[in-house]
Protein backbone atom coordinates (compact mmCIF):
# COMPACT_ATOMS: atom_id res chain seq x y z
CA UNK A 1 0.00 0.00 0.00
CA UNK A 2 2.86 2.48 1.05
CA UNK A 3 6.58 2.32 1.26
CA UNK A 4 9.19 2.92 -1.25
CA UNK A 5 11.26 6.33 -1.64
CA UNK A 6 10.19 7.61 -5.21
CA UNK A 7 13.37 7.52 -7.17
CA UNK A 8 14.14 8.78 -10.76
CA UNK A 9 13.46 5.30 -12.87
CA UNK A 10 15.59 4.72 -15.70
CA UNK A 11 13.73 3.53 -18.94
CA UNK A 12 13.97 0.20 -20.61
CA UNK A 13 17.38 0.56 -23.43
CA UNK A 14 15.91 -1.30 -25.47
CA UNK A 15 12.22 0.33 -25.22
CA UNK A 16 9.15 -0.41 -23.67
CA UNK A 17 7.27 -3.96 -23.64
CA UNK A 18 4.06 -4.02 -25.52
CA UNK A 19 1.12 -6.05 -25.84
CA UNK A 20 1.46 -9.74 -25.30
CA UNK A 21 4.94 -9.62 -24.22
CA UNK A 22 4.00 -7.22 -21.30
CA UNK A 23 1.97 -9.52 -19.69
CA UNK A 24 4.15 -11.81 -18.36
CA UNK A 25 6.96 -9.60 -16.56
CA UNK A 26 4.28 -7.76 -15.43
CA UNK A 27 2.81 -10.78 -13.71
CA UNK A 28 5.67 -11.45 -11.70
CA UNK A 29 5.90 -7.85 -10.71
CA UNK A 30 1.73 -8.13 -9.65
CA UNK A 31 3.02 -11.09 -7.18
CA UNK A 32 5.52 -8.62 -5.36
CA UNK A 33 2.58 -6.12 -4.76
CA UNK A 34 0.61 -8.81 -3.69
CA UNK A 35 3.18 -10.69 -0.94
CA UNK A 36 3.98 -7.18 0.30
CA UNK A 37 0.05 -6.33 0.97
CA UNK A 38 -0.28 -9.10 2.68
CA UNK A 39 2.56 -8.91 4.87
CA UNK A 40 1.35 -5.06 4.88
CA UNK A 41 -2.49 -5.96 6.19
CA UNK A 42 -0.99 -8.42 8.78
CA UNK A 43 1.11 -5.92 10.47
CA UNK A 44 -1.82 -3.54 11.08
CA UNK A 45 -3.39 -6.59 13.17
CA UNK A 46 -0.15 -7.02 15.41
CA UNK A 47 -0.23 -4.21 17.15
CA UNK A 48 -3.45 -4.60 18.69
CA UNK A 49 -2.71 -8.65 18.98
CA UNK A 50 0.72 -7.36 20.93
CA UNK A 51 -0.73 -4.93 23.13
CA UNK A 52 -3.01 -7.72 23.99
CA UNK A 53 -0.64 -10.54 24.72
CA UNK A 54 2.15 -8.89 25.46
CA UNK A 55 0.37 -6.53 27.54
CA UNK A 56 2.24 -2.95 25.77
CA UNK A 57 0.38 0.25 25.55
CA UNK A 58 -0.62 1.64 21.84
CA UNK A 59 2.68 3.50 21.96
CA UNK A 60 5.16 0.95 22.66
CA UNK A 61 2.98 -1.24 19.82
CA UNK A 62 3.73 1.88 16.98
CA UNK A 63 7.57 0.85 17.92
CA UNK A 64 6.50 -1.75 14.87
CA UNK A 65 5.39 1.21 12.50
CA UNK A 66 8.50 2.84 13.21
CA UNK A 67 11.32 0.06 12.81
CA UNK A 68 8.76 -0.77 9.07
CA UNK A 69 8.28 2.59 7.84
CA UNK A 70 11.76 4.20 9.94
CA UNK A 71 14.08 1.65 9.69
CA UNK A 72 13.23 -0.22 7.22
CA UNK A 73 11.99 2.07 4.07
CA UNK A 74 13.35 5.71 5.06
CA UNK A 75 16.56 3.89 6.13
CA UNK A 76 16.90 1.03 3.57
CA UNK A 77 16.01 2.63 0.27
CA UNK A 78 18.63 4.55 -0.68
CA UNK A 79 20.42 1.41 -0.32
CA UNK A 80 18.21 -0.65 -2.51
CA UNK A 81 18.35 2.33 -5.05
CA UNK A 82 22.04 2.02 -5.07
CA UNK A 83 21.99 -1.69 -5.45
CA UNK A 84 19.33 -1.65 -8.38
CA UNK A 85 21.53 0.93 -10.03
CA UNK A 86 24.65 -1.38 -9.99
CA UNK A 87 23.15 -4.76 -10.34
CA UNK A 88 19.39 -4.15 -12.09
CA UNK A 89 16.10 -4.95 -11.10
CA UNK A 90 16.86 -9.29 -10.95
CA UNK A 91 19.12 -8.92 -8.47
CA UNK A 92 17.71 -6.09 -6.32
CA UNK A 93 14.11 -7.87 -6.31
CA UNK A 94 16.02 -11.60 -5.48
CA UNK A 95 17.78 -9.26 -2.65
CA UNK A 96 14.37 -8.14 -1.50
CA UNK A 97 12.39 -11.77 -1.39
CA UNK A 98 15.45 -13.18 0.66
CA UNK A 99 15.21 -10.31 3.25
CA UNK A 100 11.66 -10.65 3.56
CA UNK A 101 11.53 -14.14 3.64
CA UNK A 102 14.31 -14.22 6.24
CA UNK A 103 12.32 -12.08 8.44
CA UNK A 104 9.34 -13.38 7.94
CA UNK A 105 11.28 -17.23 9.28
CA UNK A 106 12.83 -15.18 12.13
CA UNK A 107 8.90 -15.01 13.96
CA UNK A 108 8.91 -18.52 14.53
CA UNK A 109 12.10 -18.41 17.29
CA UNK A 110 10.89 -14.87 18.65
CA UNK A 111 7.08 -16.03 19.23
CA UNK A 112 8.17 -19.54 20.18
CA UNK A 113 10.02 -18.19 23.51
CA UNK A 114 8.24 -15.59 24.53
CA UNK A 115 6.94 -15.29 27.74
CA UNK A 116 5.12 -12.89 29.86
CA UNK A 117 7.79 -12.52 31.80
CA UNK A 118 10.14 -11.55 29.20
CA UNK A 119 7.51 -9.39 26.75
CA UNK A 120 9.52 -6.44 26.48
CA UNK A 121 12.16 -8.39 25.07
CA UNK A 122 9.97 -10.20 23.02
CA UNK A 123 8.34 -7.50 21.50
CA UNK A 124 12.23 -5.99 20.76
CA UNK A 125 12.44 -9.70 18.82
CA UNK A 126 9.40 -8.91 17.14
CA UNK A 127 10.56 -5.17 16.28
CA UNK A 128 13.42 -6.80 14.83
CA UNK A 129 12.20 -9.29 12.71
CA UNK A 130 9.78 -6.74 11.46
CA UNK A 131 12.80 -4.67 10.87
CA UNK A 132 14.24 -7.04 8.35
CA UNK A 133 10.92 -7.52 6.83
CA UNK A 134 11.03 -4.28 5.80
CA UNK A 135 14.22 -3.94 4.44
CA UNK A 136 13.13 -6.77 2.72
CA UNK A 137 9.98 -4.95 1.52
CA UNK A 138 11.55 -1.54 0.48
CA UNK A 139 14.16 -3.07 -2.18
CA UNK A 140 11.22 -4.73 -3.29
CA UNK A 141 9.15 -1.87 -3.53
CA UNK A 142 11.93 0.31 -4.96
CA UNK A 143 12.80 -2.38 -7.94
CA UNK A 144 9.25 -3.26 -8.14
CA UNK A 145 7.22 0.25 -8.31
CA UNK A 146 10.19 1.60 -11.12
CA UNK A 147 10.12 -1.64 -12.59
CA UNK A 148 6.06 -1.22 -13.59
CA UNK A 149 6.75 2.12 -14.58
CA UNK A 150 9.32 1.43 -16.90
CA UNK A 151 8.56 -1.93 -18.45
CA UNK A 152 5.72 -0.13 -20.73
CA UNK A 153 4.69 2.71 -22.80
CA UNK A 154 5.43 5.86 -20.49
CA UNK A 155 2.45 7.24 -21.51
CA UNK A 156 0.05 4.96 -19.72
CA UNK A 157 2.81 4.31 -16.44
CA UNK A 158 0.37 5.79 -13.82
CA UNK A 159 -2.67 3.92 -14.73
CA UNK A 160 0.08 0.62 -14.95
CA UNK A 161 1.45 0.94 -11.65
CA UNK A 162 -2.56 1.68 -10.15
CA UNK A 163 -3.31 -1.82 -11.41
CA UNK A 164 -0.02 -3.07 -9.83
CA UNK A 165 -0.47 -1.58 -6.68
CA UNK A 166 -4.56 -2.58 -6.99
CA UNK A 167 -3.05 -6.06 -6.18
CA UNK A 168 -1.10 -4.93 -3.46
CA UNK A 169 -4.83 -4.12 -1.93
CA UNK A 170 -6.14 -7.53 -3.02
CA UNK A 171 -3.77 -9.06 -0.82
CA UNK A 172 -3.61 -6.27 2.40
CA UNK A 173 -7.46 -7.25 2.84
CA UNK A 174 -6.53 -11.32 3.34
CA UNK A 175 -4.46 -10.07 6.39
CA UNK A 176 -7.05 -8.91 9.37
CA UNK A 177 -9.42 -11.77 8.02
CA UNK A 178 -7.17 -14.40 8.97
CA UNK A 179 -6.05 -12.25 12.12
CA UNK A 180 -9.84 -11.90 13.19
CA UNK A 181 -10.30 -15.91 12.62
CA UNK A 182 -6.66 -17.33 14.38
CA UNK A 183 -5.42 -14.22 16.30
CA UNK A 184 -8.67 -12.54 18.32
CA UNK A 185 -10.71 -15.91 18.84
CA UNK A 186 -11.00 -17.87 21.50
CA UNK A 187 -7.77 -18.77 23.28
CA UNK A 188 -5.34 -17.57 20.49
CA UNK A 189 -6.38 -13.88 21.27
CA UNK A 190 -3.64 -14.52 24.18
CA UNK A 191 -0.98 -16.99 22.45
CA UNK A 192 1.08 -16.08 19.83
CA UNK A 193 1.55 -19.96 18.71
CA UNK A 194 -0.57 -18.96 15.52
CA UNK A 195 1.57 -16.40 14.60
CA UNK A 196 4.80 -18.77 14.17
CA UNK A 197 2.68 -20.59 11.52
CA UNK A 198 1.06 -17.52 9.56
CA UNK A 199 4.89 -16.10 9.34
CA UNK A 200 5.82 -19.15 8.26
CA UNK A 201 3.62 -19.51 5.70
CA UNK A 202 4.71 -16.25 4.56
CA UNK A 203 8.08 -16.88 4.65
CA UNK A 204 7.79 -19.98 2.18
CA UNK A 205 5.66 -17.92 -0.26
CA UNK A 206 8.85 -15.25 -0.26
CA UNK A 207 10.73 -18.46 -1.29
CA UNK A 208 8.73 -19.31 -3.87
CA UNK A 209 8.16 -16.22 -6.03
CA UNK A 210 11.95 -16.20 -5.29
CA UNK A 211 12.65 -19.10 -7.44
CA UNK A 212 9.84 -18.08 -9.80
CA UNK A 213 12.10 -14.92 -10.61
CA UNK A 214 15.91 -16.81 -10.32
CA UNK A 215 14.43 -18.81 -13.12
CA UNK A 216 12.58 -16.81 -15.40
CA UNK A 217 14.71 -14.21 -17.55
CA UNK A 218 13.02 -10.32 -17.72
CA UNK A 219 13.46 -7.52 -19.58
CA UNK A 220 16.92 -5.71 -17.64
CA UNK A 221 18.40 -2.43 -16.79
CA UNK A 222 21.86 -2.09 -15.95
CA UNK A 223 24.65 0.93 -15.54
CA UNK A 224 25.68 0.32 -18.99
CA UNK A 225 22.84 0.20 -20.67
CA UNK A 226 22.13 3.85 -19.64
CA UNK A 227 25.44 4.66 -20.34
CA UNK A 228 25.18 3.62 -23.70
CA UNK A 229 21.87 4.65 -24.57
CA UNK A 230 20.64 8.24 -25.56
CA UNK A 231 19.44 10.72 -23.03
CA UNK A 232 16.13 10.87 -24.87
CA UNK A 233 16.00 6.91 -24.00
CA UNK A 234 16.46 7.52 -20.11
CA UNK A 235 14.46 10.59 -19.54
CA UNK A 236 11.00 11.97 -19.82
CA UNK A 237 10.41 15.50 -20.21
CA UNK A 238 8.48 17.98 -18.06
CA UNK A 239 5.54 20.52 -19.78
CA UNK A 240 8.26 22.71 -20.45
CA UNK A 241 10.76 20.59 -22.55
CA UNK A 242 13.24 19.79 -19.53
CA UNK A 243 14.63 16.75 -18.95
CA UNK A 244 13.29 15.13 -15.46
CA UNK A 245 16.11 13.10 -13.73
CA UNK A 246 18.88 15.73 -15.14
CA UNK A 247 21.08 17.89 -13.14
CA UNK A 248 22.03 18.34 -9.47
CA UNK A 249 19.95 16.59 -7.37
CA UNK A 250 18.33 19.63 -5.42
CA UNK A 251 17.09 20.80 -9.35
CA UNK A 252 15.14 17.90 -9.38
CA UNK A 253 11.76 19.21 -8.01
CA UNK A 254 9.75 16.22 -9.09
CA UNK A 255 11.38 13.98 -7.03
CA UNK A 256 11.70 16.26 -4.21
CA UNK A 257 7.97 17.05 -4.22
CA UNK A 258 7.53 13.95 -4.57
CA UNK A 259 8.79 12.73 -1.64
CA UNK A 260 7.55 15.46 0.19
CA UNK A 261 4.65 14.59 -0.02
CA UNK A 262 4.64 11.00 -0.35
CA UNK A 263 6.51 11.38 3.60
CA UNK A 264 3.02 12.86 4.54
CA UNK A 265 0.83 10.66 2.93
CA UNK A 266 2.09 7.69 3.98
CA UNK A 267 2.46 9.23 7.67
CA UNK A 268 -1.23 9.41 7.28
CA UNK A 269 -2.01 6.17 5.98
CA UNK A 270 -0.14 4.49 8.21
CA UNK A 271 -1.65 6.23 11.31
CA UNK A 272 -5.24 5.36 10.38
CA UNK A 273 -4.41 1.64 9.72
CA UNK A 274 -2.55 1.12 12.57
CA UNK A 275 -5.20 2.55 14.73
CA UNK A 276 -7.90 0.90 12.72
CA UNK A 277 -8.87 -1.59 15.39
CA UNK A 278 -8.34 0.51 18.88
CA UNK A 279 -10.25 3.71 17.03
CA UNK A 280 -13.52 0.70 16.34
CA UNK A 281 -13.23 -0.95 19.75
CA UNK A 282 -13.19 2.09 21.92
CA UNK A 283 -14.77 4.70 19.89
CA UNK A 284 -17.87 2.39 19.11
CA UNK A 285 -18.76 -1.17 20.55
CA UNK A 286 -16.95 -3.33 18.37
CA UNK A 287 -14.79 -6.50 19.96
CA UNK A 288 -11.19 -7.03 18.44
CA UNK A 289 -12.29 -9.90 16.16
CA UNK A 290 -15.33 -7.92 14.72
CA UNK A 291 -13.04 -4.66 14.34
CA UNK A 292 -10.29 -6.93 12.59
CA UNK A 293 -13.08 -7.75 9.86
CA UNK A 294 -14.37 -3.83 9.91
CA UNK A 295 -10.12 -3.43 8.98
CA UNK A 296 -10.59 -6.30 6.07
CA UNK A 297 -13.58 -4.43 4.89
CA UNK A 298 -11.93 -1.10 4.77
CA UNK A 299 -8.75 -2.70 2.94
CA UNK A 300 -11.08 -3.71 0.42
CA UNK A 301 -12.77 -0.52 0.09
CA UNK A 302 -9.23 0.48 -0.51
CA UNK A 303 -8.63 -2.42 -3.32
CA UNK A 304 -12.18 -1.28 -4.99
CA UNK A 305 -11.16 2.40 -4.80
CA UNK A 306 -7.64 1.28 -6.31
CA UNK A 307 -8.79 -0.20 -9.37
CA UNK A 308 -12.00 2.61 -9.72
CA UNK A 309 -8.18 5.06 -9.72
CA UNK A 310 -6.81 2.94 -12.32
CA UNK A 311 -9.67 2.92 -15.04
CA UNK A 312 -10.23 6.75 -14.10
CA UNK A 313 -6.25 7.66 -14.79
CA UNK A 314 -6.87 6.56 -18.45
CA UNK A 315 -9.68 9.36 -18.73
CA UNK A 316 -7.98 12.28 -16.41
CA UNK A 317 -4.52 13.42 -15.59
CA UNK A 318 -3.21 12.01 -12.56
CA UNK A 319 -2.67 15.83 -11.01
CA UNK A 320 -6.40 16.30 -11.08
CA UNK A 321 -7.44 12.69 -9.51
CA UNK A 322 -4.96 13.60 -6.87
CA UNK A 323 -6.09 17.08 -6.00
CA UNK A 324 -10.20 15.72 -6.23
CA UNK A 325 -9.08 12.63 -3.68
CA UNK A 326 -7.23 14.54 -1.43
CA UNK A 327 -10.10 17.06 -0.63
CA UNK A 328 -12.99 14.06 -0.02
CA UNK A 329 -9.88 12.80 2.44
CA UNK A 330 -9.30 15.81 4.37
CA UNK A 331 -13.35 16.39 4.74
CA UNK A 332 -13.61 12.69 5.53
CA UNK A 333 -10.78 12.59 8.58
CA UNK A 334 -12.09 15.82 9.72
CA UNK A 335 -15.79 14.11 10.87
CA UNK A 336 -13.48 10.86 12.11
CA UNK A 337 -11.65 13.21 14.26
CA UNK A 338 -14.96 14.79 15.73
CA UNK A 339 -17.45 11.61 15.56
CA UNK A 340 -18.25 8.88 17.84
CA UNK A 341 -19.57 5.25 17.07
CA UNK A 342 -20.92 3.17 14.31
CA UNK A 343 -21.15 5.94 12.09
CA UNK A 344 -17.65 7.25 12.78
CA UNK A 345 -15.97 3.60 11.60
CA UNK A 346 -17.94 3.52 8.57
CA UNK A 347 -16.66 6.94 7.48
CA UNK A 348 -13.63 6.15 8.73
CA UNK A 349 -14.11 2.73 6.27
CA UNK A 350 -14.84 4.97 2.94
CA UNK A 351 -11.79 7.00 3.99
CA UNK A 352 -10.05 4.14 2.86
CA UNK A 353 -11.97 4.38 -0.66
CA UNK A 354 -10.13 7.96 -1.43
CA UNK A 355 -6.62 6.95 -0.05
CA UNK A 356 -6.41 4.31 -2.37
CA UNK A 357 -4.72 5.86 -5.89
CA UNK A 358 -2.58 8.63 -3.47
CA UNK A 359 0.80 6.74 -3.13
CA UNK A 360 1.27 5.72 -6.91
CA UNK A 361 -0.44 8.77 -8.37
CA UNK A 362 2.71 10.72 -6.13
CA UNK A 363 5.12 7.95 -6.99
CA UNK A 364 4.57 8.65 -10.67
CA UNK A 365 4.66 12.17 -10.56
CA UNK A 366 7.45 11.93 -8.27
CA UNK A 367 9.79 10.05 -10.92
Amino acid sequence: MAGGIPIAAPALSSGFLRGKALIFPLSLVISLFFLWGFSYGLLDVLNKHFQTVLDITKLQSTGLQVVYFGGGYLLFSPVAAEVMKRKGYKITILMGLSLYSLGAIMFWPTAHFSTYDNRIASFGGFCACTLVIACGLATLETAANSYAVVIGDPASASARLQFCQSWNGVASFIGPLIASKFFFTGKNEHSLVNVQFVYLAVACAGVAIAVLFLVTKLPEVSEEMLNSSTPAENFAADEFGNEIGQGPLYKQYNMIFGFVAQFCYVGAQVTVASFFINYATENATFSAAQASNMLSYALITFTVGRFIATALATIFQADFLLMVYAIFAIALNAYICAGHGTAAVAILIVLFFFEAPMYPTLFTLGT
